[in-house]
């Protein structure tokens, strides 16, 4: 906490509303600045400001007290093990992860719309214990089921320090876009973008009230690099958008001078769920699952130990982790060209 004083003969534009003559012998106003504030730049980094104004009694000078409040209060260090909550997580990738920190000794909240996630949390309880894993339906599509999610989770773990968002959709359609129906592109859009955007909003703001924190993950996928995605543009289009969201909430946060919740991208690649497979039904489909895909218990391997050490090394920097890196899909394709490999390993090809 600190304080700074000083007088304004002729307050600027900004402050002037707040100062006006018509302004009490002693007033107070609280509001929030922004890094860079061009009417106050010795305070970049003020995140909360206290102003009170006096007028002396000839009315020609004001003084004002901008009194700055510490960036945040001393934050408790993550110790594993560690609570993470995984969205979409009844089957494919989000299983996989959620099976994968369990067998790093966290504990995990499963999460999906459908009725499998009964389903899959009994089985992982049967494998790793009901004390490590807890599981409830939720539509991120919905506020209110994110909300009580977070309910959720807070009523059985007390906080999350990892949060997965990995709920996404394609409505299992691969054709061009003007074949698609109103309601797949609906389903595409509301889950992947509007339900993206309802998790980090709730997330942020119960990580923001934890002493520890807390660590955001958004989970790409085909589109995220800009590359076209025809039969599939809509989901393109939105994985597209997880990356400039990612880019958008870690540039807030730095704004408002946050450093206990981080927002990061995580990349799984192309991974053999029923959503990539629903669309092998070209040559070229063929090809590239044959070549780049992995089944989602390697990716979850790869994954999990590289999301774990960011938290184990108390990193509070943005990170993009990435299972399948451009270098090595060049080198599977190029492997594939030259000597064949990985030739009909999951589909048959013509």
């Amino acid at each position: 906490m600190w304080t700074v004083s000083t007088s304004l003969h002729s307050p600027s534009p900004f402050l002037s509303p707040l100062l006006s003559s018509k302004t009490k012998t002693h007033q107070s106003f609280d509001f929030l600045t922004f890094q860079k504030n061009p009417f106050l730049p010795n305070f970049r980094r003020c995140r909360f400001l206290s102003i009170s104004s006096r007028q002396n009694p000839t009315g020609l000078s004001t003084v004002v007290r901008l009194r700055a409040s510490a960036s945040m209060a001393e934050r408790q260090p993550m110790e594993p093990p560690f609570n993470v909550l995984i969205t979409g997580s009844s089957k494919g990738i989000g299983y996989a992860l959620a099976k994968e920190f369990l067998k790093a000794g966290d504990n995990v909240v499963i999460c999906s719309r459908s009725e499998r996630v009964e389903s899959a949390v009994q089985s992982v309880k049967e494998e790793f214990g009901e004390q490590h894993v807890w599981g409830t339906r939720c539509d991120v599509r919905e506020g209110q089921d994110v909300k009580d999610l977070v309910a959720f989770a807070q009523r059985n773990l007390g906080h999350i320090d990892i949060w997965i968002n990995n709920a996404g959709s394609n409505a299992y359609s691969y054709k061009p876009l003007a074949e698609a129906s109103d309601e797949d592109l609906i389903e595409v859009v509301t889950t992947n973008t509007l339900g993206l955007m309802i998790c980090c909003r709730e997330a942020i703001k119960m990580m923001l009230n934890q002493p520890r924190g807390g660590h955001i993950f958004n989970i790409d996928g085909a589109g995220s690099d800009g590359r076209p995605t025809p039969r599939f543009a809509a989901y393109g289009a939105t994985k597209r958008s997880v990356v400039h969201l990612t880019k958008s909430l870690q540039a807030e946060l730095q704004m408002q001078d946050v450093r206990n919740v981080v927002v990061h991208n995580l990349s799984p690649g192309m991974v053999t769920t029923d959503l990539l497979m629903s669309g092998a039904t070209t040559k070229q489909a063929k090809f590239f699952i044959n070549v780049l895909a992995e089944p989602a218990e390697v990716v979850a391997e790869y994954l999990v130990p590289n999301i774990r050490s960011i938290i184990a090394n108390r990193s509070m920097k943005p990170t993009y982790i990435r299972f399948l890196t451009g270098l090595k899909a060049y080198s599977q394709i190029f492997s594939r060209l030259a000597f064949g490999a990985r030739r009909n390993r999951y589909l048959l090809e013509d």
